[in-house]
């Protein structure tokens, strides 16, 4: 299916369920125990598999957790139910780009048995015990696909964005029960906890999968906001439309989607991604303005037709080092990932990668690790040279990347 007809089938469905209805930052689980190991858990959103690997050093694979132990139960739901099968097929034939997405998002409890996983293909936030394999709770998300979640700082709560209801939900991670929500922007995307567990910040992305991208109809893209609420009330701190501050700089072209993003350490400043833009923005939250706009370099071979890149992305994935001064970014469309300079950023060596679709720290803080969903690989560019270290493959179309704990001596569920 032509990327036209895809984004059209987009719409289409998309308006049928609308008719009866109506990609951070990396946080590990505080006091971990002793007989825990650090690793990244390397989702495989095409194929319903987690690939878990060493968090440094070789990266070399640990084990392999099927998320869709329960996917006959789930597609005889959906089969069963018209809206829902809509819902299904028109996830598979624009956002999946003719797969069914199967895991978005991933991180462990606390205790490091269980892994917890956003499904976009059937709507929900599963628990999944590690040593078993068996599904421990389920969350069906409001509307009809899960996307990206967020971990607070202590482990204990989950935020996952309903992209189709405009809401986050917050869950207990070891329960699975609700602990509040909150109303985002149009398609919330990407939440970020801060550090003090206080705020969660949600970046709402609007329509990505319908076929006005040229710049004089970034308009009918929807309400595209940066939702900041209270973690413990969750109401409304403040809403930052980046439309307004693009507009003061001159940059009345760019889309005001704002993508992943990344606090500085300080969390004084934002470094954030927007559709169709090669590059990424500094934000100074204390002046409510942008302050620095880099323009990375665009890959020559990389279609100029704005409706052939995936989900209205350019770039998609960036990442800071722990100390703050450098910055790494997965150039998706433009098959690359590179590192810059914060203080002048100045870009390193482009690395050559296959769809980087997600940009993460390693565990000891040297690596920017990005997720080649193009290749199926996870790459781990070191921070001090820009160069790349180690590739390693993983199954088909991975895309998170998270920083995660499971017992010392775990390499897969008994039953896979």
């Amino acid at each position: 299916m032509s990327a036209f007809r895809a984004r059209h089938a987009w719409s289409i469905a998309a308006a049928l369920v609308l008719a009866v209805t109506a990609p951070a930052t990396v946080s590990a689980a505080p006091n971990v125990s002793a007989d825990l190991r650090e690793v990244m858990f390397v989702g495989n959103n095409w194929e319903g598999t987690a690939d878990v690997i060493k968090s440094t050093g070789d990266f070399a694979k640990v084990g392999r957790i099927n998320v869709i132990p329960d996917k006959d139960a789930r597609m005889a739901e959906i089969n069963a139910d018209p809206i829902k099968w809509i819902a299904f097929m028109t996830i598979r034939n624009s956002v999946g780009e003719g797969h069914d997405q199967f895991v978005d998002d991933m991180y462990s409890t606390p205790d490091g048995r269980s892994m917890v996983v956003s499904r976009p293909s059937f709507a929900d936030v599963v628990s999944i015990d590690l040593a078993s394999g068996d599904i421990n709770w389920r969350f069906p998300v409001s509307g009809y696909r899960a996307d990206h979640m967020a971990v607070s700082p202590d482990g204990t709560r989950v935020a996952v964005s309903a992209s189709t209801s405009n809401t986050v939900h917050v869950l207990d991670i070891n329960t699975g029960k609700q602990a509040g929500s909150f109303a985002t922007g149009d398609k919330p995307h990407e939440n970020i906890f801060t550090s003090d567990g206080k705020q969660i910040w949600n970046m709402a992305i609007g329509d990505v999968n319908t076929a006005t991208d040229a710049p004089w109809l970034d308009w009918t893209k929807g309400d595209r906001k940066i939702t900041v609420v209270d973690a413990t009330t969750f109401k409304q701190v403040k809403v930052i439309d980046m439309r307004e501050r693009l507009d003061a700089i001159g940059l009345t072209d760019y889309s005001d989607a704002v993508r992943p993003a990344a606090f500085s350490p300080d969390e004084s400043k934002l470094y954030f991604q927007v559709s169709f833009f090669n590059g990424f923005f500094e934000y100074d939250i204390a002046t409510d303005r942008i302050t620095r706009t880099k323009t990375l370099p665009k890959n020559p071979a990389t279609s100029t037709d704005r409706t052939t890149w995936v989900n209205d992305s350019r770039h998609h994935g960036i990442s800071m080092k722990p100390d703050g001064t450098k910055i790494c970014v997965a150039g998706t469309m433009d098959d690359y990932a590179t590192v810059i300079d914060r203080a002048t950023l100045q870009e390193g060596p482009l690395v050559t990668a296959s769809k980087p679709y997600w940009a993460t720290v390693s565990g000891d803080g040297k690596s920017c690790v990005v997720s080649e969903s193009g290749a199926d690989q996870v790459t781990a560019i070191d921070f001090a040279t820009g160069r790349k270290t180690v590739s390693v493959a993983v199954g088909d179309h991975p895309q998170r990347v998270r920083l995660a704990h499971v017992p010392a001596n775990w390499t897969g569920p008994a039953t896979s």
